[in-house]
C-alpha cells in the first residue's frame, strides 16, 4: 500500500510539474515598442490575434512615443519583443546594435505592415483656404509640426515638402530655400507626431503637416477639422520586426499583423494597408504625384544629409528660420 501511494505521489508531482511547465510555454508576455500614432489601432488588433491559435495565453506590455526615442529608448536596454517604428532608419539602428536581425526588411512587404499618406490637417472649413504646399509658406499661416530629431513623423514631413518641390520642378537649393520658409512660419513642435495633433486640436496653428491616419482618428473621435491631400506627397511606409531573441509568439504576431484580417482593422483605423487586395477595398484617394522615400534619396542618404544631429541640413534650416 505505501509503495503504491509513493508510487501515486510520483505521478501526481509529474503531472503538477508538467502542467507548470506547459503553462510557462503557453503564457508568453510580449513586450510591444511602438511610436506615438497606432495605440488604439493596437487595442483593437491585440483582442483579435489572442483569439487566434497563434495568439493563444498571449498577452502585452505596450509602450509609445516618439519614433526616434523609442529606437534609442530600446538601445539602451528597454525591453522590446517587437518594435513597430515610423520609419525604417529607426529599426536599421536596432539591427546595429544587434537586437534586429538585418534580414527584417526581407519579410513579406519589404517589412513594411502599413502605409499612410503626409497631409494638411486645417480648421473646419479650411478658413485659410490651405490646398497647397506653397499655402504653407504664405505670411500670417501658422504651422504645426513635430520636432524632426525626436520624430518620425516630422521626418516624413520634411521629405514630403522637399519632394513635393523637386516634383514641381525646383532645384536642390530651391528646395532647400521653401524648407527654410516653410520653418519660419512653424510655430510649435512637438517632441512626436500625436503631440502634435493635441496641439493643433486644443486651437493652436492654422495647419498640422501629419499623418493622414492621424487626420482621420482625430475626426473620428469628433476633433472639428478636416484635411488635405495635396497633390504632391510622399508615401509613408512603417517598418514592423521581431527582435531576434524574442518568443516564437512575436514573430507570430507580426506575421498576423499583416494578414488581411488584421488589414482590414488597419483601415478601419485610417491606415493604408499593405496587402494589396484589402487596399483595393479600402478605397483610399490617389494623389496625382505620390512619391516613395526613394525618390529624395532613399532613406540611407536622407538621414545623413538631412537630420544628422551634428551638422544636417535640418540643423541649418532651424537656425536660418529662427534668424529670419
Amino acid at each position: 500500500m505505501r509503495h503504491r501511494s509513493i508510487a501515486l505521489l510520483a505521478v501526481l508531482v509529474t503531472a503538477a510539474v508538467a502542467s507548470v511547465a506547459g503553462a510557462s510555454t503557453k503564457d508568453v508576455r510580449l513586450s510591444l515598442v511602438a511610436y506615438s500614432t497606432p495605440r488604439e489601432a493596437y487595442a483593437k488588433l491585440i483582442p483579435d490575434f489572442q483569439k487566434t491559435p497563434g495568439g493563444s495565453g498571449v498577452t502585452f506590455s505596450q509602450s509609445y512615443a516618439a519614433s526616434g526615442d523609442q529606437a534609442r529608448a530600446v538601445k539602451a536596454g528597454l525591453n522590446a519583443d517587437i518594435v513597430a517604428l515610423s520609419l525604417a532608419p529607426d529599426v536599421d539602428e536596432l539591427v546595429a546594435a544587434g537586437l534586429v536581425d538585418a534580414k527584417w526588411k526581407k519579410q513579406s512587404y519589404k517589412g513594411m505592415v502599413t502605409q499612410s499618406l503626409v497631409v494638411f490637417v486645417v480648421r473646419d472649413g479650411n478658413p485659410k483656404k490651405i490646398k497647397s504646399w506653397n499655402d504653407l509658406v504664405r505670411p500670417g499661416v501658422q504651422v504645426v509640426t513635430p520636432n524632426p530629431f525626436t520624430s518620425g513623423g516630422a521626418r516624413w514631413n520634411v521629405m514630403a515638402a522637399y519632394g513635393a518641390q523637386l516634383k514641381a520642378g525646383k532645384s536642390s537649393k530651391q528646395g532647400y530655400d521653401y524648407m527654410v520658409k516653410l520653418f519660419k512660419n512653424v510655430s510649435v513642435q512637438d517632441k512626436s507626431a500625436r503631440e502634435s495633433l493635441n496641439t493643433f486640436a486644443s486651437g493652436k496653428g492654422d495647419v498640422l503637416i501629419g499623418y493622414e491616419n492621424e487626420a482621420i482618428f482625430a475626426k473620428k473621435n469628433g476633433v472639428q477639422l478636416q484635411y488635405v491631400v495635396p497633390s504632391s506627397t510622399i508615401l509613408i511606409e512603417n517598418p514592423l520586426a521581431a527582435a531576434k531573441n524574442a518568443p516564437s509568439q512575436a514573430k507570430a504576431f507580426v506575421k498576423w499583423l499583416k494578414t488581411p484580417p488584421a488589414q482590414k482593422i488597419w483601415a478601419e483605423n485610417g491606415y493604408r494597408p499593405v496587402v494589396p487586395s484589402v487596399l483595393k477595398q479600402a478605397k483610399f484617394p490617389k494623389p496625382a504625384k505620390l512619391f516613395k522615400i526613394g525618390y529624395v534619396g532613399g532613406w540611407n542618404a536622407v538621414s545623413k544629409k538631412w537630420f544628422d544631429r551634428q551638422n544636417g541640413l535640418m540643423l541649418k534650416v532651424e537656425q536660418e528660420a529662427q534668424r529670419g
